[in-house]
């Protein structure tokens, strides 16, 4: 069976989509979540895991948390990035104040902090606020 594997981050099932329809609203099989949505979606530690290191689809999560004033500046610039790469690249959030084993197993030192996944492995990473079009070439630059 061919198509590139994707986890739903809503769910947690991995779904195989062709690659032509990626950008042709594929739905999860399990739960009918969009799985190229275009819209940064929050995730727990689980989910991330199994995403980071399954994805067929590059992946740029925001690591963050609500008490961090960086981090709410920056959320807006996140979901508008997400908006302007859809179908590049999938662009999830986790809450680290929730989900503090995601950043110890991450390595997390300060937040914000992006990382991107690709291939099941980190491929780059980033610290600090930054504007759409700071986040967009970042992703390129990391995802090229």
């Amino acid at each position: 069976m061919s198509g590139l594997k994707l986890v739903c981050l809503s769910c947690a099932q991995t779904n195989r989509v062709p690659e032509q329809k990626l950008n042709a609203g594929a739905k999860c099989g399990t739960c009918g979540e969009r799985l190229m949505s275009g819209k940064a979606v929050e995730v727990d530690a689980q989910t991330l895991a199994k995403a980071a290191r399954t994805d067929e689809v590059p992946l740029l999560v925001d690591f963050w948390a609500p008490w961090c004033g960086p981090c709410r500046m920056m959320a807006p610039q996140f979901s508008k990035a997400a908006g302007h790469m859809k179908g590049l690249v999938r662009f999830a959030k986790i809450n680290t104040q929730d989900f503090p084993q995601a950043s110890q197993k991450h390595g997390i030192r300060g937040i914000p902090t992006m990382i991107g996944f690709a291939g099941g492995r980190e491929k780059g990473r980033q610290s600090g606020a930054l504007q759409a079009p700071q986040i967009e070439a970042f992703a390129a630059q990391t995802f090229r």
